[in-house]
């Protein structure tokens, strides 16, 4: 089974897996929310899984953005504040689209697939307008 695919159904039973800040170790919290065969593939899938959490370690705020994007676009990980300004903005979420299309034209067609190995200039250029976009948008709100 794809790492992805174990993290999702992870986050969507609503148990969270992490790399725990203290000790670099993963990490899970509400276990028990897991049902018995994705832990069970969890656990045959532990290395590529804390390799996959490990190599998010040293990513930029731009990065961690986008990744955040996926994860409430895919319904991985819910994040009100994207989905509120998805909403708000639909430009914005356009754009997100648009960027998505540029990794599905470099051979992205599986949501599972980490997207980063078909990242491109061009999908970067968008990714930094997208964290941009997002700043400004939060910024104003704050306001």
């Amino acid at each position: 089974m794809q790492v992805l695919r174990i993290l999702s159904l992870i986050w969507k039973s609503g148990a969270d897996i992490y790399l725990d800040e203290t000790d670099g170790r993963v990490a899970i919290k509400n276990p028990k929310m897991i049902p018995a065969e994705v832990m069970q593939a969890a656990e045959q899938n532990f290395q590529a899984i804390d390799e996959w959490l490990k190599s998010w370690k040293n990513a930029n705020n731009e990065k961690l953005t986008i990744m955040k994007m996926i994860h409430q676009f895919c319904g991985w990980q819910p994040n009100e504040k994207i989905n509120e300004w998805f909403c708000a903005e639909e430009d914005s979420l356009m754009l997100f689209i648009d960027w998505t299309i540029v990794l599905a034209k470099k051979g992205w067609k599986n949501i599972y697939d980490d997207y980063r190995q078909y990242e491109t200039a061009e999908s970067d250029v968008i990714a930094k307008d997208l964290y941009q976009r997002a700043v400004t948008y939060m910024k104003a709100k704050k306001v």
